[in-house]
């Protein structure tokens, strides 16, 4: 009876997953919350071309995230309202995505390293989702958008100081284009 519920017990152990497996690491394919969009074709892609990589591309790299065309939101601290300062930067976002309709945006939310990882999975896309909306009725069509959210996984400062913190609390705003089928 007891080696039953020694092997029931390792049975449900195997069952569980970890926070671990979702962090983004060179082996990770992809980080993506319950809001992300896909392109039609189900491909996530992003051409080298006019374009620039996402945070994870750049961490896998090794790399400092490159600077776009398209500027960064931040957001005070546990919250996702879009401030004056935040939907100035999205319409001027909003106009250069209206000049170069060949592009499209990914939205990546991110937050600082405080709280627990499920809720700032959960604050960065409700960030990146309350960017989505308001270019979207700045006129920019819902299909030219990808919204992911990256949570506390890709801090682009990593001291423990509020001025940090601020830095981390942000959307930011990829251009991406879609690379022609192969």
């Amino acid at each position: 009876m007891r080696a039953i519920s020694v092997l029931l017990g390792l049975a449900l152990l195997a069952g569980c997953s970890t926070q671990a497996a979702n962090k983004p690491g060179p082996q990770s394919t992809t980080n993506k919350s319950a809001t992300d969009r896909q392109s039609p074709s189900g491909k996530a892609s992003v051409s080298s071309q006019g374009s620039t990589a996402s945070s994870l591309d750049a961490h896998r790299a090794g790399k400092a995230p490159a600077v776009g065309p398209l500027r960064e939101v931040r957001f005070d601290f546990d919250s996702y309202d879009l401030n004056s300062e935040a939907r100035s930067i999205l319409q001027s976002n909003a106009a250069w995505l209206k000049a170069n309709p060949s592009a499209n945006v990914e939205i990546e939310g991110h937050c600082d390293e405080r709280g627990a990882t499920d809720y700032n999975l959960a604050l960065g896309a409700k960030r990146a989702r309350a960017a989505m909306d308001y270019l979207i009725a700045l006129g920019i069509a819902p299909a030219r958008i990808k919204v992911t959210s990256y949570g506390e996984e890709l801090p682009v400062c990593k001291d423990a100081t509020e001025s940090c913190y601020e830095k981390n609390r942000r959307d930011r705003l990829v251009d991406i284009r879609a690379r022609p089928s192969s």
